[in-house]
C-alpha cells in the first residue's frame, strides 16, 4: 500500500482495461452506432459529451456505453488523472465499497478517517493508494486534474491530506487504478465503448456516486433521442 502514481508512471498499461481490440465482432453493432450518431450530429453533444477521442485528456470523465459489459468497467465513471504519450490512467469515482479505510490501508496514519468508505480506483495494481482531494487551492505536492481536484499520491502526502480534511466530501481514497497504453483507449472510443463528459468537482465528489453512471447515461440518450427526432423533421 501506498505506492505512489510517479513509481508506477512509465510503466506500459497493455491489458489494464478490456481489450476491445480482440473482440471486435462482439462490439461492432455498439461501433456502428456510435460511428452513425458521430457523422449525423457530430461527435460533441450537449452538455459536454463527446465520442470523438480528439476530446480525451486529464480532467475528463469516461463514461461507459450500456454495451459494455467486461465486468470491471460495467456501469463505470473514470476520471482521467493522467493523458500523455506514457499512457492513460483513470480512477473510477463511483465505486464505494462498504469497507472502511482502517480495514484497507494499514501502513498510513487515517486517524479520524477510519471509518470513510474506501474506493476501487480499478483493477491495475490493487495494491497501490491514491486519494484525490476537492480544494479551492492547491495543496502542495498535489498534481492538478481539474478544477479544485487534485491527485494526491505519495504517502506523505496522503496523511497530510486526510489530516487537513473533514471528510469524504474532501478527500477519497482509491485502491488500483485504470490504466490504458498509448493508442488503447483510442481504439475503445472507436468501437463505442465510452462516452467523454467533462469533469467536475461536484460530480467527481458526489454524496450519491452509485447515481453518477445512471444520471450521466441518461444525459447521452436523452441527446440522441432529441437528435434523431430533429433529424425526422421534413
Amino acid at each position: 500500500m501506498g505506492e505512489t502514481l510517479g513509481r508506477n508512471r512509465g510503466k506500459p498499461y497493455a491489458g489494464a482495461s478490456c481489450s476491445l481490440h480482440h473482440r471486435a465482432s462482439f462490439w461492432r453493432p455498439m461501433a456502428l452506432v456510435a460511428a452513425a450518431i458521430t457523422m449525423a450530429f457530430g461527435a460533441a453533444g450537449a452538455r459536454g459529451q463527446s465520442t470523438n477521442a480528439k476530446d480525451l485528456g486529464a480532467g475528463k470523465l469516461l463514461v461507459s456505453s450500456r454495451g459494455l459489459s467486461d465486468p470491471s468497467f460495467v456501469k463505470s465513471v473514470v476520471l482521467l488523472v493522467q493523458y500523455d504519450s506514457q499512457g492513460t490512467v483513470g480512477l473510477m469515482i463511483n465505486r464505494r465499497t462498504k469497507a472502511p479505510l482502517s480495514s484497507i490501508v494499514q501502513d498510513l496514519n487515517i486517524a479520524k478517517h477510519g471509518s470513510d468508505p474506501i474506493y476501487i480506483g480499478g483493477p491495475v495494481e490493487l495494491n497501490t493508494v491514491l486519494g484525490l482531494t476537492r480544494s479551492a487551492k492547491k495543496p502542495d505536492g498535489a498534481t492538478s486534474v481539474l478544477s479544485d481536484v487534485y491527485l494526491v499520491s505519495s504517502k506523505e502526502l496522503l496523511e497530510k491530506t486526510l489530516a487537513a480534511s473533514s471528510g469524504p466530501e474532501e478527500v477519497r481514497l482509491y485502491v488500483g487504478y485504470c490504466g490504458w497504453a498509448p493508442g488503447q483507449l483510442e481504439n475503445e472510443m472507436r468501437l463505442g465503448g465510452w462516452w467523454i463528459f467533462n469533469g467536475s468537482a461536484a460530480l467527481v465528489f458526489d454524496p450519491n456516486p452509485d447515481s453518477v453512471w445512471p444520471r450521466l447515461i441518461a444525459r447521452t440518450e436523452e441527446q440522441i433521442a432529441t437528435n434523431l427526432a430533429a433529424a425526422r423533421l421534413p
